[in-house]
């Protein structure tokens, strides 16, 4: 297997990786026969995109997704200039992902949006039109530009993709973005409910096409039992970091039994989860259900599932056990 065309399963690399290790987990995730493997920027862990270079710079052929960069982090110009460094350099294998951020890392900076709406539309599309060879030249209600050009244009088109959650956000998303990254927690039934705000943005701007790489909470195991308790915790602090009230579980019509549990504290709600949430807010298992899963995923519009292991000490031999009992299932 060489990677993206063939095989629609990423592997991500937790921002918790001391980043001199990305170098070595990109190529193995490669040598297996993942498609994708995606970086993130968690304020303030590895940075997202050197730590996307360390990735391709240690890989061939697989594509790698920063998912994501938070709009107000950088001056769009300067997130432009370092999207089109990496294209460049490796043509056609990076995926830039942008979102409006987590407001507690923003808050931290003092770099919070007024308008998280407008700033991220006032990214992408200033982005954009640098990428493209323009200069820009506007005063928007977040950035501005005064005669910006970018000096080194991609010769290949970057995808560009968001992050984002809420019904106005992916509607925006499906209207001047290449695709949107997919939460962690993000079940078929949202994904389902996402993609008809998603479809509504691109039928106004006339868009065809969307990226849709889904991440997920991750463990496989011969032993299911096992497996499946094994994601309880990283589940458990999830939904405990997300709260009652988000569309990821809403969708399911979780949001209730979630505020009566999350009094408990993290440690006693990874026990108390039901058995039924495991199925439907992560990948977990034995082979023959992480490869169920992710033909779920996908048939609900998933064009990519993007794997994130919750125990860092077993994710190679899980992987291991991915690339030969799962992927050759996967179309």
């Amino acid at each position: 297997m060489t990677g993206s065309e063939t095989v629609p399963v990423g592997v991500f690399v937790a921002t918790s990786t001391p980043p001199e290790r990305i170098p070595a987990l990109a190529a193995s995730a490669e040598r297996l026969g993942f498609g994708e493997v995606w970086v993130a920027e968690d304020y303030f862990c590895y940075g997202g995109f050197t730590g996307a270079a360390l990735a391709l710079g240690a890989t061939e052929n697989v594509k790698v997704g920063l998912g994501i960069v938070a709009s107000v982090a950088r001056h769009p110009a300067v997130t432009a200039m370092e999207i089109a460094t990496l294209a460049r350099a490796y043509p056609g294998r990076f995926i830039p992902g942008i979102g409006h951020g987590v407001p507690f890392w923003t808050d931290q900076m003092g770099v919070t949006a007024k308008s998280p709406l407008s700033a991220l539309a006032e990214c992408v599309d200033g982005i954009r039109e640098l990428l493209a060879g323009g200069t820009v030249d506007t005063v928007g209600k977040q950035f501005t530009f005064r005669s910006v050009t970018a000096a080194h244009r991609p010769e290949i088109a970057v995808p560009i993709v968001t992050g984002v959650l809420g019904p106005k956000s992916l509607r925006l998303s499906g209207r001047i973005a290449d695709g949107t990254v997919m939460s962690v927690l993000a079940g078929t039934a949202y994904l389902e409910s996402a993609l008809t705000h998603i479809r509504a943005g691109m039928a106004e701007s006339g868009r065809t096409e969307h990226l849709v790489p889904t991440f997920a909470l991750f463990s496989i195991g011969k032993d299911s039992r096992q497996a499946r308790a094994a994601v309880r915790p990283a589940l458990a602090s999830y939904l405990t970091a997300v709260g009652a009230h988000n569309p990821l579980t809403a969708a399911f019509g979780y949001n209730d039994h979630i505020a009566d549990l999350l009094p408990q504290g993290p440690d006693k709600l990874a026990g108390a989860l039901p058995d039924e949430w495991i199925d439907t807010l992560a990948v977990a298992g034995d082979p023959d259900e992480v490869a169920a899963r992710i033909t779920e995923l996908r048939a609900a519009g998933a064009t990519s599932v993007v794997l994130s292991p919750v125990n860092a000490d077993t994710a190679g031999d899980e992987l291991e056990l991915t690339a030969s009992a799962v992927l050759p299932r996967l179309g």
